[in-house]
């Protein structure tokens, strides 16, 4: 048997994760820079997803003004396939941020709002009002 056929791809040892570059669930994270190795319907192509997608669409509409609409088709698949990745890594980031975001509120350290701070500077206002002299609730003296 041929011992460089069992050997699967992408397995790299090392890293912090317990030796593996894949996530929990199986998959190579989604990063904007990650390169790919295309097999593409008649040659091999190897570059970022933007990239892909790019070439793939280039090669689909040259395919098409040559007249070879299965050969176009094809290559417009694997354009759509390229262009489904790019919108699942943005999806996953801005996730991501969003994440990151809610875990920065969380670690702050809880604020009184402005709303309430003036609430609370009106209250003191009209507490110091009514201990004024010459107030309406001020108390006259009662005489014995």
């Amino acid at each position: 048997m041929n011992m460089k056929r069992m050997r699967g791809r992408h397995h790299r040892s090392g890293g912090s994760n317990g030796g593996s570059v894949r996530q929990q669930n199986g998959q190579i994270p989604l990063n904007r820079n990650h390169v790919f190795d295309s097999n593409g319907p008649d040659l091999r192509i190897r570059g970022t997803a933007q990239q892909l997608f790019e070439k793939y669409l280039q090669l689909g509409r040259d395919a098409s003004g040559a007249g070879d609409r299965v050969m176009a088709e094809a290559y417009f698949q694997h354009a759509e396939h390229y262009f489904r990745i790019l919108n699942a890594m943005t999806q996953a980031a801005q996730q991501n941020q969003q994440e990151r975001q809610e875990r920065h509120v969380r670690q702050r350290p809880m604020a009184v709002s402005d709303g309430d701070d003036a609430a609370e500077e009106g209250a003191e206002e009209s507490a110091s009002e009514k201990a004024r002299p010459g107030s309406d609730t001020e108390l006259a003296p009662v005489e014995a």
